[in-house]
């Protein structure tokens, strides 16, 4: 049997809301995503807290997330949407 569906496999990547870093702890991917950063996550943002006449900006963490997505595709010498062909 010749195959005919070569699926490619797709990792689509996010990253979580800037947050203070202990607050980062329990903070989870939307779902479908696998976090890929362990504890508080990377401190590799800022966030900003507004007051009346400031906006103060502080070093914060966030998490990183991966999905993985199959997007079907046929094999080569094959097409059409039952990847007929040859």
């Amino acid at each position: 049997q010749v195959k005919k569906q070569c699926d490619q496999k797709l990792l689509i990547r996010m990253k979580t809301k800037c947050v203070p870093c202990s607050l980062n702890l329990d903070t989870q991917c939307p779902a479908g995503y696998t976090k890929i950063t362990n504890g508080t996550g990377t401190p590799d943002c800022r966030y900003y807290l507004e007051t009346k006449t400031h906006t103060l900006s502080f070093p914060g963490c966030r998490h990183r997330c991966v999905k993985e997505f199959k997007q079907p595709e046929c094999c080569k010498g094959h097409w059409g949407p039952d990847c007929m062909g040859e």
